[in-house]
């Protein structure tokens, strides 16, 4: 039976406003599968914590056995404040599930293929500047996604984009990064639509024929594509978006269309909703954040409002967005 790793955090204490005692924690949880230059991502890390006077960090590898959540779960215990994260969505995601609700806040170095956590966020691409969101940065409450008991950050699926990440091979990633993706989807543009229904919010109920339904918590996709621009991840509500090109020439006006920002793209409906219950006439692939879901003919997917606190640099906060400082 895996057991989840246990944290001894070293602390250190200092003074916050209104003469408050502050204790500093943090832990690193790093998938070594998706983090290039470790040693790298080490050196990094700690002198951004000791430059704040910050305690070391606690360090735990993510395995085949336990993806990330036990570490982090492992890290809260143990008291940490902030816990980091290098790896892919997928690393992400699972580290987020187990911070949901908690007082710990996620900090995200960006890693793996997509990195579209951070990129939707504003979150900087280098290790030092994003973990120093840590020890200088804001902090900010964001929705999350569910399905099937899995929490997501970015978003799930149903139909050809799980497809398209099923096939992709994770050399390639490693080699080409997301234009993997585009590879591996050009000898399936063709390939027959299917039939879905979809409820929203238990009430209104459609019918379409669609390649694939995205549930996303944020709007933009690998390779700088906006799919749903209006989409925001603190919102209460999740965006949905059926696609439906019918063949190749449709999928190219699609992909110009989102290269181009147009706030209408065609071959795609959008809705919003807090709740999305999609039925297919028979089972697809599915996805969330990037990793594969049992094939299923439903998709139900639930949003959690505000449920993580995320290390954020304040300049990419909108005035509609709340953010605090780091305690």
């Amino acid at each position: 039976m895996h057991r989840s790793p246990r944290a001894d955090l070293p602390v250190a204490a200092g003074v916050g406003p209104g003469g408050r005692a502050v204790v500093h924690a943090s832990a690193v949880v790093l998938n070594p599968a998706r983090t290039a230059d470790r040693a790298g991502v080490r050196q990094a890390v700690a002198a951004v914590l000791e430059e704040a006077g910050w305690p070391p960090a606690v360090w735990m590898e993510t395995t085949r056995a336990d993806p990330g959540g036990g570490q982090a779960r492992a890290a809260v215990a143990a008291g940490a404040g902030v816990v980091f994260v290098s790896g892919g969505d997928g690393t992400v995601g699972r580290v987020a599930a187990a911070l949901a609700g908690t007082p710990a806040a996620l900090a995200v170095l960006p890693s793996g293929t997509g990195n579209l956590l951070a990129r939707n966020l504003g979150l900087p691409r280098g290790t030092v500047a994003a973990a120093r969101l840590a020890t200088r940065g804001a902090r900010r409450r964001i929705d999350l996604g569910e399905v099937d008991g899995r929490v997501f950050t970015v978003a799930a699926g149903i139909g050809f984009d799980a497809q398209v990440l099923a096939i992709t091979s994770p050399r390639a990633k490693r080699w080409l990064g997301w234009p993997a993706y585009v590879l591996a989807a050009m000898g399936h543009l063709r390939e027959p639509r299917f039939t879905v229904a979809v409820t929203l919010d238990g009430a209104e109920t459609l019918a379409r024929q669609v390649r694939s339904v995205l549930v996303v918590n944020v709007g933009r996709l690998p390779g700088g594509l906006h799919l749903v621009p209006r989409a925001r991840p603190d919102d209460g509500r999740l965006d949905v978006a059926l696609i439906d090109p019918r063949g190749t020439r449709d999928w190219l006006r699609l992909v110009a269309a989102l290269a181009r920002r147009r706030p209408r793209a065609p071959s795609v409906t959008l809705l919003r909703a807090g709740r999305v219950e999609v039925v297919a006439e028979r089972p697809q692939p599915r996805q969330a954040d990037g990793e594969p879901l049992p094939p299923s003919d439903r998709l139900t997917v639930t949003v959690r409002p505000r449920a993580l606190t995320i290390c954020v640099d304040p300049a990419t906060v909108g005035p509609d967005a709340s953010a605090t400082a780091p305690r």
